[in-house]
């Protein structure tokens, strides 16, 4: 197919990485990874395939997490020009996942040009390997294939009934059936037409569009323009007076005010040690922050949390949300659960830190990780989840299952995340709530900051580095979708019916 198949596929990666958000060009990454199929089905050897799966993730994922680069510049412990590296060393890492999908791709094809059967198994393959990628050494899920179908609404809403990485199956599934085109154009064709006219007509029937009652409480989601660099410079009670000015004024109308993650730096929880303070009181700070509500308004704020041993030292902190009410009085709390690697904690430690490295977000203590996914009790508005910044990422993990809120909340830091992180991350977060049937609510310091319809339609938005505030009814909740019922088990469905079916087909040719 070509003097230099790795190259190629090098090639290819990075032009399917062109599918995702800033670019959004989902057509061009099918074509691709079609083209990519095709060179591991010509691979001569198991070698020559796992070398060409490897070759396309490396393209893929260095291209795709560029904006990993830029959280090397907020950390003056960690070389700054290690971050142009950072991008293509995590690449070497990630692209092990699609060299294996390809690897046993390639073991089971058979002779010939690349079959409907094959297009099947391939599409089965990446669905195992994406999935394991999410939880193999605390996980990586960032952008897997299915969140380049986000502005393809009527694509996405697969998700609801299977999942991200079902989702990304059928997308392989799609890019192997181009290559059977030439041989199969008519019944081929005949059938994507069809299925695209039901899902078109299921999409339509799942929009929602309820009438917005006069007493429906009000969210009010605040984005401060507060760049990363400036976060640890900039004076708390100027800090303060900006989201307590976006907040807006008390009405009528019950309003959830929500800011965002790594605004608040002062600890606003009683009962610490007095050093701990400095000049700060908890009393005064929390006064200060529930200024802004009315008598029926309820504040959710990301903040910091610190936990102690029987002595009364410090023994580590959480990353935490916290909700207050107009009494001044802490109400709940979150505790972030899923931690970022080099962000939140330092791996290894015991070997880093000798070598003169440490976490890319400054501070001295590493941060615990909470319980896990939990439903917050909000007086006046009811069961509110909460997942902290990347934790949204992790496709079947962010919701209580037991307790099934009304909307998420998804306080998040992205302003250490260059220009490529902010809408993918905010892309991710729609297909969670396609997924699971929820609204999700985005505060972040400097964008981008969203009200997400269950649907995944944006309600509201406020623009990377920009100030300013969203303030829109409540939106609702939409019955459970199956994939909320049945989590990643229905994944796992749909790979083994990728399997039967191509069992199936190749039986029917013997």
């Amino acid at each position: 197919m070509t003097r230099y198949p790795a190259l190629a596929a090098l090639l290819l990666g990075v032009v399917a990485a062109c599918g995702f958000a800033p670019l959004e060009l989902w057509w061009l990454a099918v074509v691709a990874i079609a083209a990519w199929m095709a060179l591991v089905h010509a691979a001569p050897t198991l070698r020559q395939a796992l070398w060409r799966g490897y070759a396309f993730g490396v393209g893929h994922f260095t291209i795709n997490d560029n904006w990993f680069q830029h959280a090397f510049t907020f950390q003056d412990k960690m070389p700054h020009a290690l971050g142009y590296l950072a991008p293509f060393a995590l690449a070497l890492y990630l692209a092990v996942f699609p060299a294996v999908a390809a690897g046993l791709a390639w073991r089971l094809r058979r002779g010939g040009a690349p079959d409907v059967s094959w297009a099947l198994l391939f599409g089965a393959c990446w669905i195992v390997t994406e999935w394991i990628r999410s939880w193999l050494f605390t996980g990586y899920a960032w952008d897997p294939l299915a969140v380049m179908w986000v502005p393809v609404q009527p694509v996405a809403w697969l998700a609801t009934l299977a999942g991200t990485y079902a989702l990304s199956g059928l997308t392989v599934v799609l890019a192997g059936l181009l290559l059977c085109v030439p041989r199969r154009a008519v019944p081929l064709g005949g059938v994507a037409l069809g299925a695209a006219g039901l899902l078109v007509a299921q999409w339509l029937s799942y929009r929602t569009t309820p009438a917005v009652l006069p007493d429906t409480p009000r969210v009010v989601v605040v984005q401060p323009n507060v760049p990363q660099d400036q976060r640890g410079e900039s004076d708390q009670a100027m800090m303060l007076a900006r989201l307590t000015r976006l907040s807006g004024r008390p009405g009528a109308t019950p309003r959830l005010i929500l800011w965002p993650e790594g605004v608040i730096r002062d600890f606003i929880e009683d009962d610490y040690p007095y050093w701990v303070y400095g000049d700060t009181s908890p009393a005064l700070t929390r006064a200060r922050m529930t200024a802004v509500l009315g008598p029926r308004d309820m504040l959710m704020t990301g903040g910091t949390a610190l936990r102690f041993d029987s002595r009364g030292d410090v023994t580590d902190a959480t990353n935490a949300v916290f909700v207050l009410d107009p009494a001044r009085r802490i109400r709940a709390r979150y505790d972030k659960a899923h931690l970022v690697p080099y962000g939140e904690y330092l791996p290894m430690p015991w070997l880093l830190k000798p070598l003169g490295l440490a976490r890319l977000v400054p501070g001295d203590l590493d941060f615990a990780p909470g319980p896990g996914p939990r439903t917050l009790a909000v007086p006046g508005f009811g069961a509110i989840g909460v997942q902290l910044c990347y934790e949204i990422i992790f496709s079947g993990e962010v919701v209580e299952r037991a307790n099934r809120p009304r909307l998420l909340f998804n306080p998040s830091n992205d302003a250490w995340f260059g220009a490529w992180g902010p809408p993918q991350h905010l892309a991710q977060a729609r297909l969670r709530a396609i997924e699971e049937g929820l609204p999700v609510v985005r505060a972040t310091p400097n964008g981008i900051s969203a009200v997400i319809a269950a649907d995944g339609a944006l309600l509201g938005t406020v623009a990377h580095h920009v100030g300013g505030a969203i303030d829109v009814p409540l939106p609702p909740a939409h019955r459970a979708t199956l994939f909320a019922m049945m989590g990643n088990w229905a994944a796992l469905l749909v790979g083994l019916t990728l399997v039967a079916g191509a069992v199936a087909l190749r039986a029917r040719r013997r």
